[in-house]
């Protein structure tokens, strides 16, 4: 009996342990952004686990991981229940912590696979470092995918490493991070320290290319063309008040005419900027048009209404109202928010209500065209965390436009997140990225992944910028996840003939 109980003992403390590390990773992440913290994560949770040899205590050594990991750095999704606390507070302890237990079945996923191969050593690293990306990957598609605080991510406090993006992609450096992360673990085991120097050997690579990059890299801009972010920074619980409309408004149209040595040739508003159907109002169309650049436009996200239905269908979009006030563009979400914007599987989740309306998907990715600017591949919030699913392949815009509201998560690590991923975007694509934020952070970024413009959380104002151009297609863009594939492909059959030599030859 004792043993057993010693047993349960151990077991639960590995756990506890291993939770602890999956907080410890999360401080890698903005807004923190210590990519030392990996280290001492990822080969902590592989030290952990090396003495398991059961694949299902392996799993729930990696989904405590996960927890702590994903709880820790998804907090700030409960903020959105507060907003409306009385009919909403009570779905907070599922955000909290439902969300990232589901998720961290991943995390699991990924321990219990290099568990059940038996491999020791730097081939266990190297495994584990596909294993996870591979499950990390499957997060980011499955389910409608939720891509969100990859490895990767840690680099965005490091932009010569954050330029690899534009050769393997999140995937890719994502891989490499776990690789180089994880093999401190395998100290004591055949290979280790000549493994160990050739990892230190690739983030130096990896430092070198971005250095080059960043050393050639152009400050061009898009001529005559100059764009005006605003941002109100509405608290979210007043803006859809019925009394604070009409000041809502007011405040973006007098932001929008803010005086500026040179007048600009676009205007934007973030996501749902003002608590109105845009396209249905005629006044608020007027005031705008009075407003908007002559020549120009203001683009402003808006709740949309499409259809002749009863009721129509709904959408979250965008509009562009010219100077006669016309709407000249449009753009329907196409990737919703689970549980935000709409219920997925009702047969199975229709007790959970959405935060808002039931909205439907627009057709998907596609250009819109503005005037005086070249062409944008239109993404409204979160649909700009997706890897290689920001433009469309076949017509290859000149910037990213993302327009979003962080306003629903208060002063976290939310929107630091976010506007990480979308700094991620503009390496991968080789495209400025221009992001306006209802609270913050809003930005002009280029496609270097630099910052040219920026308002920080629940900054009050306005920033005017020119537009950086575009690069040529960058390896990425034109392969997307082939070189991270191949890279993966490599590191398994190295770790095969480590494991192979290791069977014949001891360690």
């Amino acid at each position: 009996m004792r043993r057993d109980e010693d047993s349960r003992a151990q077991k639960w403390g590995r756990r506890l342990l291993a939770l602890l590390l999956g907080i410890v990773a999360t401080a890698a992440l903005p807004p923190i952004e210590l990519p030392p913290a990996l280290l001492i994560a990822f080969s902590g949770l592989l030290l952990v686990s090396r003495r398991v040899r059961r694949v299902g205590q392996a799993f729930w050594l990696g989904w405590w991981f996960g927890l702590g990991h994903l709880a820790s750095g998804l907090y700030w999704i409960a903020n959105a229940f507060t907003i409306d606390s009385e009919r909403f507070a009570w779905l907070i302890p599922f955000a909290s912590l439902g969300l990232p237990a589901m998720l961290a079945i991943y995390s699991g996923l990924a321990l219990a696979l290099v568990t059940l191969l038996r491999v020791e050593g730097v081939g266990r690293v190297l495994a584990f470092a596909v294993a996870w990306t591979g499950l990390e990957w499957l997060r980011g598609l499955l389910f409608t995918g939720f891509p969100w605080n990859l490895a990767a991510s840690t680099w965005v406090a490091v932009p010569e490493i954050l330029q690899a993006l534009s050769v393997i992609g999140a995937w890719g450096v994502t891989l490499l991070t776990v690789l180089v992360a994880g093999l401190p673990a395998a100290l004591g085991h055949r290979y280790a320290r000549r493994s160990i120097a050739a990892g230190i050997a690739l983030v130096a690579l990896a430092w070198g290319y971005g250095y080059w990059r960043l050393a050639e890299a152009s400050t061009a801009t898009v001529p005559g063309v100059r764009l005006r972010l605003v941002q109100a920074s509405v608290p979210q619980q007043l803006k859809w008040q019925a009394e604070q409309r009409v000041a809502t408004l007011a405040k973006h149209l007098a932001m929008t005419r803010t005086e500026s040595p040179v007048e600009p040739t676009l205007v934007i508003w973030p996501e749902t900027a003002i608590p109105f159907l845009v396209e249905a109002e005629p006044d608020v169309l007027k005031a705008m048009a009075a407003a908007a650049p002559p020549g120009g436009a203001i683009v402003t996200g808006t709740i949309r209404l499409r259809g002749t239905g009863d009721p129509p269908e709904v959408t979250n979009g965008l509009v562009a109202i010219d100077e006669g006030g016309r709407v000249i563009a449009a753009y329907d979400k196409a990737h919703l928010v689970p549980f935000g914007e709409y219920t997925p599987a009702p047969w199975l989740f229709g007790w959970f209500p959405a935060l808002g309306v039931g909205m439907v998907p627009g057709p998907g990715r596609r250009n819109i065209a503005l005037p005086g600017v070249p062409a944008a591949s239109a993404l409204i919030c979160y649909e700009v965390i997706f890897p290689g699913a920001v433009i469309d392949r076949d017509d290859r815009p000149q910037w990213l436009l993302n327009l979003t509201n962080d306003a629903w998560y208060g002063r976290s690590a939310g929107p630091y997140q976010h506007f990480a991923a979308a700094r991620m975007r503009a390496v991968e694509e080789g495209l400025p990225l221009v992001r306006s934020a209802q609270n913050g952070i809003s930005g002009v970024i280029d496609a270097y992944g630099r910052a040219t413009g920026r308002l920080e959380l629940d900054d009050v104002g306005a920033v005017d910028s020119a537009l950086p151009a575009a690069l040529p297609p960058t390896v990425y863009s034109r392969w997307r996840e082939s070189p991270a594939a191949a890279l993966a492909l490599i590191i398994v059959t190295l770790g095969l003939l480590l494991d192979h030599r290791r069977k014949s030859g001891g360690n």
